[in-house]
């Protein structure tokens, strides 16, 4: 029961944190800095437990694979951030199916497991959805609107986001066999802020303190941004802790679908029927590939 509460709490929590990301970067504020931000104030916020762990007992393999952690986690999410500023969030959501497509390639070319006809099937649905998640206009043909889809600025920072964040998860169940879920939880929390810190102050120093004025109009939006990050990022760990982590993301596929009815909902995107049936297809490709789509 716990494990099924936390699996839906992350499939809610993604979507939603994507809704406070949009509403920040439409005021104007930069992805670093919506990300640096974040984990700023989740580490105010979790200073009490910080303090209570004892962090020198910890070895040296946790560190490492949390620093590679840290790093990957503040670009993919400044990369996500930025895709979110140029696309809907009812197009993007679908398009986390192709982390499913990403990890199966690697499989093949690192550990060389290869696709079977279940794997090979899931990418063909995954396709398949994304020529319904696209806005064709009449008379275009399939193929056409596909390299429309990837040709979007946005979707190919969704995609670069993708890789990041599937490298980022390799690192996470790692070293998770050194600390627990909730302990390199925290850890993602401080450390995320060293390299969103110093992205930011090379990047967006000149803008810094008009960035950080416009963040302070929109506390309401930056507060539930960290709220719904703890419980995302939390949940994510909780799940891959009890269970497989291909079953974990085969599961969180379906939060695809609560992005496309958060597009809907709170920025009045277009072709929702579509891009829910489109979603709906993309998740079970996706499902299909983590759980049966490699022959070891």
């Amino acid at each position: 029961m716990f494990t099924a509460l936390v699996v839906a709490l992350r499939i809610v929590a993604n979507p939603l944190s994507n809704v406070f990301q949009k509403r920040l970067v439409q005021e104007a504020i930069h992805p670093l800095v919506v990300i640096g931000m974040t984990h700023a104030l989740l580490t105010v916020i979790a200073l009490p437990f910080i303090a209570r762990v004892a962090w020198h007992a910890l070895v040296p393999a946790f560190w490492s694979n949390m620093a590679l952690c840290a790093v990957l986690a503040v670009a993919g999410n400044a990369l996500l951030v930025a895709a979110l500023h140029r696309t809907d969030l009812s197009l993007l959501g679908p398009i986390n199916a192709y982390k499913a497509v990403l990890s199966l390639a690697l499989a093949t070319v690192v550990l060389g497991e290869v696709p079977n006809a279940f794997g090979i099937f899931g990418v063909l649905l995954i396709v398949l959805g994304s020529v319904l998640v696209v806005d064709r206009t009449p008379g275009q043909q399939r193929a056409s609107a596909v390299a429309q889809l990837f040709g979007d600025r946005g979707v190919q920072l969704r995609l670069a986001a993708l890789v990041c964040s599937a490298t980022e998860a390799v690192f996470l169940k790692r070293a998770q066999a050194y600390g627990s879920p909730f302990t390199t939880f925290l850890a993602w929390v401080f450390l995320g802020v060293v390299p969103a810190a110093i992205a930011a102050l090379l990047l967006v120093r000149r803008d810094l303190g008009g960035q950080l004025a416009r963040l302070r109009h929109a506390w309401p939006s930056y507060g539930a941004l960290a709220i719904t990050t703890a419980a995302m990022q939390l949940a994510t760990l909780l799940a891959f802790h009890a269970l497989p982590v291909g079953y974990a993301l085969a599961l969180f596929q379906l939060s695809a679908v609560v992005s496309v009815l958060l597009g809907a909902r709170y920025f009045a995107e277009r072709s929702i029927r579509r891009r829910l049936a489109g979603s709906a297809v993309m998740v079970a490709g996706a499902a299909l590939i983590v759980t049966l789509g490699t022959a070891h």
